[in-house]
């Protein structure tokens, strides 16, 4: 710490987004040899790392609404934000106040010395230093990208999660499931419980958590769920769990995401018991912002997802398929190193109108750049071009017809400009 460090969060994170030469530089010796000096190396209580390609904040959210229900103090990290770097790390799923952050911060930065961190390795190292602070039962931390050489994985989970395995970030994990599982499966631990939420597992998958030596479960084979006429029935091996409510988070999808979250809670007992009813009402109270948001602006119906892959647009369109048969006005806004093009084609069948928009980022695909993609994969040619997604927003609100929702969706970016519209 000197005279001229930042005093405020804001000015943190300032410095901090400009201090790494790269946005994301994937290793483990620089921020674990921070995490020494800190004496942040060692968890001080249960650890749960949730990693994956889509559903990762679903399982976060659950298992922090569960945990709560049975009466824990739960610490969460989180990645990226919708509207306040607060969001990343929250207690009992409340953001902590910007105090806690700015003395983690300042933790971290004398422990630093001259060694150069990325703002997510930063914002790792700051959620467990004020974990520690405010003395947790339980912390569970999403990986921001891959697993294997991302920060958080400086870390032994006991309980490991790996949701889906789908291409995303190919640039940095590959560009076919089979790399990306490899880079997933770094997170487990021998000897210690993986949970996967993946009814296809790449074969990669499977060999790599043999090699490491974990105490592989997975969805389908070891634990599943099924419908029935009142609600849902859960079984993992002799344990069964019937007549549990729906899910507070929408989506035919979220009861994998539930049951992979159960299982987990389940894997964790020995040192969190939870009862059936924690269990239940945890998964009513489950909270996140951004996955298939339904709301209104100025009366409108409006969706919002951050789906930005694929895989994500697939289930996106499943369930709006259901919701909406008629179709959508979609404003779309998306990251240029994104599959844009597949990302198209899975969900025009069900948009009517397409309003494009510009994010302010440095790594963010053109309007009119997107517009060349959705005519080349659609044939769609009259589609516009309206600045900012609030602004598209805004267009596509004024031309929709009443009964037809706007759906908004491609990115955190693109959903974090247009929250602050929802009536």
């Amino acid at each position: 710490m000197t005279a001229s460090s930042p005093k405020t969060l804001d000015a943190w994170l300032h410095l901090l987004e400009k201090r790494h030469p790269v946005e994301i530089d994937l290793g483990l010796s620089r921020v674990g040899e921070v995490a020494q000096r800190a004496d942040l190396h060692h968890p001080s209580r249960p650890l749960i790392t949730v990693g994956g390609t889509n559903g990762k904040g679903s399982v976060v959210a659950f298992l922090t609404a569960i945990y709560v229900a049975a009466g824990y103090r739960v610490g969460t990290h989180t990645s990226p934000h919708l509207r306040r770097y607060n969001e990343r790390i929250a207690i009992n799923g409340q953001a902590v106040g910007d105090a806690p952050i700015v003395a983690a911060f300042e933790a971290i930065e004398r422990a630093q010395e001259n060694t150069s961190l990325t703002y997510f390795e930063v914002g790792a190292l700051a959620a467990m230093h004020v974990f520690r602070a405010h003395a947790v039962d339980v912390m569970i931390f999403e990986v921001g990208l891959g697993g294997r050489l991302d920060a958080v994985n400086i870390w032994d989970a006991d309980v490991a999660v790996i949701t889906t395995i789908a291409l995303d970030h190919e640039a940095w994990l590959g560009n076919t499931r089979e790399h990306i599982a490899v880079e997933k499966a770094g997170i487990a631990r021998a000897g210690r419980p993986v949970i996967t939420g993946d009814r296809h597992p790449p074969d990669a998958l499977e060999q790599s958590l043999t090699q490491i030596g974990a105490r592989w479960r997975c969805i389908q084979r070891d634990f599943d769920y099924s419908q029935q006429e009142n609600g849902w029935s859960f079984r993992s091996g002799d344990t069964r769990l019937d007549d549990l409510p729906r899910p507070a988070l929408e989506g035919d999808w979220q009861r994998d995401n539930a049951s992979v979250a159960i299982e987990a809670v389940l894997c964790a007992r020995s040192r969190l018991p939870v009862s059936r009813d924690a269990m239940a009402n945890g998964l009513q109270r489950a909270h996140l912002p951004g996955r298939f948001q339904r709301g209104t602006v100025g009366g409108h119906p409006v969706i919002l997802d951050v789906g930005h892959n694929p895989a994500a647009v697939q289930q996106l369109v499943e369930q709006l398929s259901k919701v909406y048969p008629a179709g959508v006005s979609a404003v779309f806004a998306v990251l240029a190193d994104k599959a844009v093009g597949p990302m198209i084609e899975v969900i025009a069948p069900i948009v009517r109108v397409w309003h494009l928009a510009d994010l302010a980022h440095n790594r963010a695909m053109p309007a009119v750049d997107i517009r060349r993609v959705l005519e080349a994969s659609t044939g769609v040619t009259d589609a516009t071009l309206d600045g900012a997604p609030h602004k598209a927003l805004a267009r596509a609100l004024s031309a929709a017809p009443a009964h037809q929702p706007v759906l908004v969706f491609g990115s955190f970016f693109t959903i974090t400009d247009v929250m602050e519209l929802l009536d």
